[in-house]
């Protein structure tokens, strides 16, 4: 019923959502398999993934479990069967003991039952569905989690946008991009507000399917996020802008870049140095590289770099005017002189995921002198 009182432009996107999916999709494909090595193929950070967290927390649970895994679990099934109520802290206890397909399909079976039990009194409990896609994303287990994510019976067991961004991240970095798209059109139809992440993840889908349709998906969400007030971040940004230059949509390209706070970025660089090869300007161009190799910049600032791949391009460009190709390959041997190539692809940059500036901060910010005595943390305090 809630989507026949949706906004017509909601009601626009998702049809256009649907039509990209169910119809002619291009760059489907796993074309990360063939990028670069090093380029990491993946989009969430992993302050927001939490893997390494739900690890640990796994083998905790495991080693303070009373009696054996095997045991707990045969305890459920038999709750099942009996059609027992299932405890919240049981459930929590489960998704951290699955170790296999077959532990998933127990985990599936309590799932459904928890929900139906609590499906009223959800709103403000604990969150499940983040968990569940974590424990997806360390077993290999995507089909699962889209499988359970669009199933009508879970409705509101997935009510966070977190859920779905992993989910999407994990499609994205098997190059599963018409599934990932689904995983969007199913947060659109259960009405769960995007986040941050959610659009870096939406850009960077429609970036790889790369055709007419994705990239007026692409527009459209981003037109309606600016209108509903929300910032989206650089990285977001400049999947749109790669979107638009791949698509010969240039003044759209402009556009968006001139919108980017602090364009000072790798991945930003890049791409001014593409909209200049594409608008043909080509003595700006050169001015930017010569600002690059010659500027008065501290040796505390870092300096620009550029892609290997991209300079192929400015020089493919220039090359039929000598007195700029002269300049340019003077340019481009003081760049590499300098350190300031780079072997990765435009594609690989803007798809390689940032640090988490959160935990380097935890890290700076921990102390190791004793407040009271100024000498040195033990580094069993520091644990602690």
């Amino acid at each position: 019923m809630a989507a026949a009182f949706r906004p017509a432009k909601e009601v626009l996107l998702l049809q256009a959502l649907r039509n990209l999916v169910y119809t002619r999709v291009g760059g489907s494909g796993s074309a990360c398999c063939r990028c670069p090595v090093g380029a990491k193929r993946y989009l969430l950070t992993d302050n927001i993934v939490k893997l390494k967290e739900f690890q640990h927390k796994k083998v905790a649970v495991g080693c303070n479990l009373p009696g054996t895994k095997e045991t707990y679990l045969r305890n459920l099934e038999e709750k099942l069967t009996q059609n027992k109520l299932i405890l919240k802290e049981e459930l929590r206890t489960l998704l951290h003991l699955c170790e296999s397909r077959d532990d998933m399909e127990l985990a599936k079976n309590v799932i459904y039952r928890y929900h139906a039990e609590n499906r009223n009194i959800t709103l403000g409990e604990y969150k499940f569905g983040p968990l569940f896609m974590r424990l997806c994303y360390e077993l290999d287990l995507e089909e699962s989690a889209v499988e359970l994510i669009r199933d009508q019976h879970l409705r509101g067991f997935f009510s966070d946008s977190t859920s779905f961004n992993i989910l999407m991240d994990m499609l994205f970095i098997k190059g599963k991009y018409k599934s990932a798209l689904e995983v969007l059109i199913e947060m659109e139809n259960q009405d769960v507000k995007f986040s941050k992440d959610t659009y870096v993840l939406a850009f960077a889908i429609c970036y790889k399917l790369n055709s007419p349709e994705s990239f007026k998906i692409c527009t459209t969400l981003r037109e309606e996020a600016l209108i509903k007030g929300v910032v989206l971040s650089r990285r977001a940004s400049c999947f749109a802008v790669a979107l638009a230059l791949n698509q010969n949509q240039l003044a759209k390209a402009v556009s968006i870049f001139s919108q980017i706070m602090k364009p000072e970025s790798i991945i930003c660089t890049n791409l001014n140095i593409m909209i200049h090869i594409e608008s043909n300007m080509l003595k700006t161009l050169i001015e930017i590289l010569t600002d690059a190799t010659e500027g008065n910049l501290s040796r505390f600032v870092k300096k620009p770099v550029f892609s290997e791949e991209v300079l192929v391009k400015v020089r493919e460009k220039v090359k039929d005017v000598p007195a700029l190709l002269v300049n340019f390959d003077e340019l481009y041997r003081k760049l590499h002189m300098n350190g300031q190539v780079t072997t990765y692809t435009l594609d690989a940059l803007l798809c390689h995921t940032p640090r988490d500036r959160k935990s380097h901060m935890v890290l700076l910010n921990k102390r190791t002198v004793s407040r009271r005595t100024f000498q040195p943390l033990s580094q069993s305090l520091w644990a602690e």
